[in-house]
This record gives structure tokens, C-alpha cells and sequence, in this order.
């Protein structure tokens, strides 16, 4: 089995319990996901299964889409709903929604973020939740992420109960980015503290909600011997990389992972550079590190017809 499933991910689920589930219902150990995604968070988590596993990598590399909940008025230690309050401060007056929409605004661009202490960013060959766990503070390395759109989708509400105001959202970002600490960096720009109190992904590279199976639909397709039917090529996960095709006499080379000229190609071609032969990616090649004039293998896809 090979290709690419884009599971919906179903709250009060790791990652990790995806992909162990998905291990005994299609039968196969050879399967890995594009990227975490939190326990109380639903979406689009693409799976990659056999082969396809090994553009895991560049499928991580690839935006995400959002949409969500943020609410001013208290943070909490883990930056969503989750958490233990750290922080509050009663909001008796909803910010107007013009003084919202700016401050949203702002964080559009390329922006730098400290990730949050319950994350899985390591300092010092540790996660940074082990230390929160373990009631230890340390430095966390800051990181510049690209957020192309963050818009607000609702009219604020004042929840005179427990004196919070929170209203929906939309956001497409890049690679890395915590939804959670934008939350929390609007509210300290609005100033009151805040975080993110509803999180579903939809988008995750080229994969959308309507591209997804359940955990529960997986097990029927297996069932009816159709999955495979299901799955996307691994091709997808190439997508914004340049491709050409090769000769078989060039792929009788590219096969056995042989370095190449570097004039073998056009001058103009972008690397890193998809092989293609026969219509399927066979391998990945990117100039040699110490040796200009060549071409070098630094992902073999396939290696047969």
C-alpha cells in the first residue's frame, strides 16, 4: 500500500493515536503524519502510507488553513481552553469591531513568535512540554512565521458570566506557525490577556475537508478491499517543486542513485528537481554540497517500474 490519505482528526486525539490506529486497521507499520496536530484540535491531518512516507518532510514544509475561536478576558498556561488560568482581567466593554479588525491586521506578513512552554519544539535535546511538565521555565528560541490572512468572521460577544468577549476567525499561514500564541499576542495588542478557545484546521497543503475519511470510514474501505482507491498519489506532496521527465537511459542511472553532471538539465531549471519517469516521481536530486559541478540524489522515491 502507498499513497497519501488525508484523515479527519477527531478531538481528544493525538497525532500519535492516529497514526497508531491507522497501523492496525490497514495492516502496514510504514506510516507517518505531516504534521501534529493538538489533542482538542480537529482537521485535516494528511497521512502518508509505504513510499509516501518518505515526502513527509516536504508535505510539513506546506501551508495551513484555520478557522477558530479567540477569547479576551484570561490566558491560560497552555495558550487554549484547556489550560489553567495564569492570567485575567473582566472585559466590561467589547472592543469595537474596528479596533479588532486593525489589530488583526497587523499580524499580517512575515512575524515572529515565541512558541508557547506546552509545544513540541525542542531546547537542549528536550521537548519544550517536558519542562512545562516538569514545572521548569527556559528560554525559547524565537521563529519568524508568514501568516497570509487572518480575518475575523463574527461579531464579538460579551459573555456577561464570565466576563469575556470572544469572536471566530479564519487563518492561512505557512509552515510552523501556533495559532494558539496569535491568539494570545491579539489580546495582549488589545490589551487584555487572552487565548485560543476553538481551533479546526481545514486546509493542509492541497488537501481540504472534502478530501478527508474518519478514522471509522478508513476501517470500512479496508473492510470492502477499496482504500486504495482512496488514496492520493505521492506526487501531491511534490507539488510546488519543478518536475522533468527522464529518458530510460538516464533512468537506468537515476534508479541506482548515480550523482549526475550538472549540465545534464537546462540551466534555468530550479532546484531541488523531481525526476520523473513513466509518469511517477523516481527521485529527488539538488546540486552536490561540495561539488558544484554535479547532481546528486537527496531523496530516492522509487526504484522500480
Amino acid at each position: 500500500m502507498e499513497g497519501i490519505l488525508p484523515l479527519w482528526k477527531e478531538r481528544g486525539m493525538t497525532s500519535h493515536d492516529c497514526v497508531f490506529k491507522l497501523r492496525k486497521i490497514l495492516k502496514t507499520k510504514k506510516i507517518g503524519h505531516t504534521g501534529t496536530l493538538d489533542p482538542d484540535v480537529d482537521g485535516v491531518l494528511p497521512i502518508c502510507i509505504g513510499k509516501a512516507t518518505k515526502v513527509v518532510e516536504y508535505m510539513m514544509e506546506t501551508g495551513k488553513a484555520y478557522v477558530g475561536e479567540v477569547t479576551i478576558g484570561y490566558s491560560t498556561t497552555t495558550e487554549d481552553s484547556s489550560g489553567e488560568v495564569v492570567d485575567s482581567k473582566p472585559v466590561s466593554v467589547i472592543p469595537s469591531v474596528e479596533e479588532i479588525d486593525q489589530a488583526m491586521e497587523d499580524f499580517s506578513g512575515d512575524i515572529v513568535q515565541i512558541p508557547p512552554m506546552y509545544s513540541a519544539i525542542k531546547v537542549n535535546g528536550r521537548k519544550l512540554y517536558e519542562y512545562a511538565r516538569a514545572g521548569q521555565e527556559v528560554e525559547r528560541p524565537k521563529r519568524t512565521v508568514s501568516i497570509h490572512k487572518f480575518k475575523r468572521t463574527s461579531e464579538p460577544i460579551l459573555n456577561e458570566e464570565t466576563q469575556t468577549v470572544s469572536w471566530r476567525f479564519e487563518v492561512d499561514c505557512g509552515k510552523g506557525t501556533y495559532v494558539r500564541t496569535i491568539a494570545v499576542d491579539l489580546g495582549e495588542k488589545l490589551g487584555y490577556p487572552a487565548h485560543m478557545s476553538d481551533l479546526t484546521r481545514v486546509k493542509s497543503g492541497t488537501f481540504t475537508v472534502k478530501d478527508c475519511l474518519t478514522l471509522e470510514q478508513v476501517a470500512a474501505l479496508m473492510a470492502e478491499e477499496t482504500i486504495e482507491e482512496r488514496l492520493f498519489p505521492l506526487e501531491y506532496a511534490l507539488d510546488e517543486m519543478e518536475k522533468i521527465d527522464i529518458n530510460e537511459d538516464l533512468w537506468d542511472k537515476v534508479k541506482n542513485g548515480a550523482v549526475l553532471p550538472i549540465d545534464t538539465f537546462q540551466q534555468s531549471i530550479t532546484y531541488p528537481l523531481v525526476l520523473m519517469y513513466e509518469g511517477r516521481a523516481r527521485s529527488i536530486y539538488d546540486v552536490h554540497p561540495t561539488k558544484g559541478h554535479l547532481l546528486k540524489p537527496i531523496k530516492v522515491l522509487r526504484t522500480s517500474v
